[in-house]
C-alpha cells in the first residue's frame, strides 16, 4: 500500500519544525549564543517550543502512518492530520508570543493529545477486533 495522505502532514509538520528551528538558529546568531540557554529565558522559550514539537510530532506522525497502512479512510486520516497540524501551530504561536498566549498552548497541547489518543485507540480496536 502506498502512503499518500500522511506524507502531506509529515511535511507540512516539519516545515513548522524548521520555523522553529530557524527561529532558535537566529536568535543563537543575533545574540553571540553557542551552547545551552545560557539562562537566556528568549532562547530557552524559543528552544522549548521546538523541543515539545520534535517530542510530540514523531509519534504523532507513527500513529498516523500505522493508519494509513492499517486502511484507515481518507476523511479520518485528514481529521487526524490536520487536528494534528493545528494543535502544533497553535501551541507554537502560544509559546512564541511575548508574553506566552497559555490558552494557545493549551489548546495546542489538547488537540495533539487528543489525536494521539483517538488515533491509538481505533489503532489498537482494529487491532484486536
Amino acid at each position: 500500500m502506498t502512503l499518500t495522505i500522511t506524507p502531506i502532514y509529515a511535511a507540512l509538520i516539519v516545515l513548522l519544525f524548521l520555523g522553529l528551528s530557524w527561529r532558535v538558529i537566529l536568535y543563537r546568531r543575533a545574540n553571540r549564543l553557542s551552547l545551552g540557554d545560557t539562562g537566556d529565558k528568549n532562547l530557552l522559550k524559543r528552544m522549548r517550543a521546538q523541543a515539545n514539537c520534535a517530542e510530540y510530532a514523531p509519534l504523532a506522525l507513527l500513529l498516523m502512518v500505522m493508519s494509513e497502512l492499517m486502511g484507515s479512510p481518507a476523511v479520518a486520516l485528514h481529521l487526524m492530520g490536520l487536528t494534528l497540524l493545528a494543535g502544533r501551530v497553535l501551541h507554537a504561536l502560544g509559546f512564541a508570543a511575548t508574553p506566552q498566549k497559555i490558552v494557545l498552548r493549551q489548546l495546542g497541547m489538547l488537540l495533539t493529545l487528543l489525536m494521539m489518543a483517538v488515533t491509538a485507540l481505533g489503532l489498537l480496536a482494529h487491532a484486536v477486533i
